[in-house]
């Protein structure tokens, strides 16, 4: 049974540079020891002093009960404005978070576009500069808001774009050292009409008034919850459902449901077999007209409740899907079957749900080698009855191929693209009737794919000498954002661009 928490953070106006002053004469002396411990802090790690949380007995199974007169656990959030908000009446089409809309990287199209494209590619609105990464944006109202690293400063920053020429409105940052690991930066924020929530590559979350870019609330997974990093950073991109941050810290808790205006934690899910976190992200699901939030961790896929007083419940569990590296997430391919794949060897699993008195069991019903069917990255595309992926770097022969399976047909997929049609890791988006899919070094294809196949439509590199375009790319009315390691850019791709 899920149980409620207060929630610990770092704060706007609190930190170790700013230490607010003891008016009482008999606290001299206290306020000189608290200023000289704010200055050991300040000289240690940014982001988190070295000091230790008071965990009363009753409360060790949960979060950290962090002093609040404690200021060397609070960090200052830094804003800065270079510009006015982005015009929001421009572009009213959103894709408010990790894989678009729907959480399933398929969008239909309010316009045409263009059939062909001339040899130096769609026409670029944009480019700019980010750090090493492979964080993809979300977009809202015309606005851009992408997580980045600046390397100098060492700190982790949302960055807050305009859509219709690259100009930064604001950025809100805070403090925290990261050393380059394939990329640094890797996760997607979650928009809502009033916050920006963003997961940093160390477990950090902040949530950030929409708008205006000010500081709401902070949450660090790791000190709080007992998350452990993942091993190329963290990946997970939060899911906003309603008014709730649904995150999967896997430590002390396996899921919470975090009030996205207070903060404050409405329900956790207790992790008492010890999995960790993934590079997965959490998914919504239903079984039977149930909601639930489904998540991939280290140790195994489980799915709690999402709503009523049993919200935050676990509804199943399984360890029969339980590999090293998981960044792929789950994908319901069925009312009661769910598709995972992975990279590094794992191959691909197909689970049947079957209700019993006693609630769901989860059995495997098939098994997929990695040279036939699966993602190292990029979760796959479910498609008319369909799923399309691009094949990891170790599937042999096909390695890197798009290919396409009939997962409740024969054992081989239906096609692949061959030797000559290689997609790299294969970030993707299917709009309207087309896939566009970009390669590591940024070129980018455009695909009319169905059962029997797929053509080539057109093909341009749109980031020269590209390296690790990995990222998630970002389609809103008509405009493609894509990016490598470290530049985005704004494609427009439509017909008509008057």
């Amino acid at each position: 049974m899920p149980f409620a928490a207060n929630r610990r953070g770092f704060g706007q106006d609190e930190c170790p540079l700013r230490i607010r002053c003891l008016t009482c004469p008999a606290a001299t002396l206290a306020a000189a020891l608290l200023a000289a411990r704010a200055m050991l802090c300040w000289q240690s790690v940014p982001l988190r002093c070295r000091t230790t949380a008071r965990v009363p007995e009753e409360a060790a199974a949960g979060p950290a009960i962090i002093d609040p007169t404690d200021h060397c656990n609070r960090v200052v959030a830094e804003f800065e404005r270079s510009s006015p908000n982005p015009e929001p009446g421009l572009f009213p089409s959103p894709w408010p978070g990790f894989r678009g809309p729907h959480r399933n990287n398929r969008v239909p199209t309010p316009v045409a576009l263009a059939e062909t494209w001339p040899t130096e590619g769609p026409p670029r609105l944009w480019q700019t500069t980010l750090g090493d990464g492979h964080a993809g944006p979300a977009v809202f109202e015309g606005a851009v808001y992408v997580l980045d690293y600046d390397e100098e400063r060492r700190r982790d920053v949302l960055r807050c774009l305009s859509l219709a020429d690259g100009r930064e409105a604001w950025r809100q940052s805070y403090p925290v050292q990261i050393k380059r690991n394939h990329g640094m930066s890797r996760t997607v924020p979650a928009v809502t009409p009033d916050a920006v929530v963003s997961i940093g590559p160390k477990c950090h979350v902040m949530c950030v008034d929409r708008l205006t870019g000010a500081f709401r609330w902070g949450l660090d997974l790791v000190r709080d919850y007992g998350a452990t990093v993942p091993l190329w950073y963290t990946a997970q991109c939060p899911l906003v459902d309603g008014d709730l941050v649904i995150l999967a810290p896997a430590g002390r808790d396996l899921l919470l449901a975090v009030d996205c205006r207070s903060g404050q934690v409405v329900w956790r899910t207790p992790n008492p077999d010890g999995w960790q976190m993934s590079h997965s992200s959490v998914v919504e699901m239903v079984f039977d007209g149930q909601r639930a939030f489904v998540y991939a961790a280290l140790g195994g896929m489980v799915a709690v409740a999402a709503d009523g007083p049993e919200a935050g419940s676990v509804l199943w569990q399984t360890r029969a899907w339980n590999h090293r590296v998981v960044a792929p997430c789950p994908v319901q391919i069925g009312g009661e079957t769910i598709f995972m794949t992975s990279g590094h060897g794992a191959g691909s699993m197909i689970l049947r749900l079957t209700k019993e008195s006693g609630g769901w069991e989860v059995t495997s019903t098939r098994t997929i080698d990695k040279t036939v069917f699966a993602s190292e990255q990029q979760t796959p595309l479910w498609v008319e009855g369909l799923l399309y992926a691009v094949l990891p770097k170790d599937a042999g022969t096909r390695r890197e191929e798009l290919v396409c399976l009939d997962p409740g047909g024969s054992e081989d997929v239906l096609w692949g693209s061959g030797r000559e049609h290689r997609f790299g890791l294969g970030p993707c988006v299917w709009v309207g009737d087309r896939l566009f899919l970009l390669d590591d070094h940024g070129t980018l294809s455009m695909l009319a794919v169905n059962r029997e196949g797929f053509r080539l439509l057109a093909r341009a590199t749109v980031l020269p000498d590209g390296r690790d375009a990995w990222g998630p790319p970002a389609f809103v009315d008509g405009l493609l954002l894509v990016r490598d390691s470290t530049r985005l850019v704004c494609l427009d791709l439509r017909q008509d661009r008057t």
